[in-house]
């Protein structure tokens, strides 16, 4: 019995095929240009976490004390620097690939500089993490401070906007546009629950990443546009 038509496997071919094509286009340059963006953000955020001042520690509120400290979405919470990558990975041009870098070029100035000017820090969870484990890693390197705007979530919530008129451009099926919304959900929701972030430094997260997706989309429209007639 054959469960799929012809059209439906033909579909599939071309969507899987146009993804393939945009992975091996320039993958030198995103190779060489996420590798570098990505080792040279870590030494000046820490930097400024530890010579920006003192920080004011965020209030709890009650929507916080709902959520249950959750470690095993440590590796959800982790994920991000693979998520990230992937909107890089699949840029179809030097036009899309440099939107996306420039996005999220902006939006780490602009939390840097809030870090610097207004620093902030969440409460000290009490939390008990078996020494040499990932999440005693994780606490004992990045610290309370830097919360808002939370990077994490702006990244993820950009990612998943710039992945998805990616996905759509390629007639990805429905279930892996879901996948990509799920994903993003997942690590914002993960901030919370291993206790990097709280629901003030979230929703300053949100907003950054909207903005820029905002502006990359209605940017990537406009290019699009102007391309079309040639």
């Amino acid at each position: 019995m054959t469960f799929f038509s012809s059209s439906e496997k033909l579909s599939s071919t071309r969507w899987l095929r146009a993804l393939w094509l945009r992975c091996t286009t320039l993958w030198p340059v995103k190779l060489v240009g996420n590798t570098v963006a990505t080792l040279g953000f870590f030494p000046l955020y820490f930097w400024i976490m530890k010579n920006a001042g003192e920080a004011w520690v965020l209030p709890l509120t009650a929507f916080d004390r709902l959520i249950a400290f959750w470690p095993v979405l440590l590796p959800v919470y982790l994920s991000l620097w693979g998520y990230i990558a992937l909107p890089i990975l699949l840029a179809k041009d030097r036009r899309e690939l440099w939107s996306f870098s420039f996005g999220c070029a902006v939006m780490t100035a602009i939390a840097l500089v809030v870090f610097w000017f207004m620093p902030t820090a969440i409460p000290n969870f009490t939390i008990e993490a078996v020494p040499g484990s990932s999440l005693h890693f994780l606490k004992a390197v990045d610290s309370a401070g830097n919360a808002f705007p939370s990077l994490h979530v702006s990244f993820s919530v950009f990612t998943c906007i710039v992945l998805a008129r990616q996905l759509r451009e390629v007639g990805a099926p429905a279930w892996l546009r879901l996948f990509n919304v799920a994903w993003a959900v997942a690590i914002v929701y993960s901030t919370m629950a291993v206790r990097q972030h709280v629901l003030i430094d979230v929703l300053g997260g949100l907003a950054l990443g909207l903005a820029l997706g905002f502006t990359s989309r209605e940017r990537g429209t406009a290019g699009a546009a102007q391309a079309r007639p040639a």
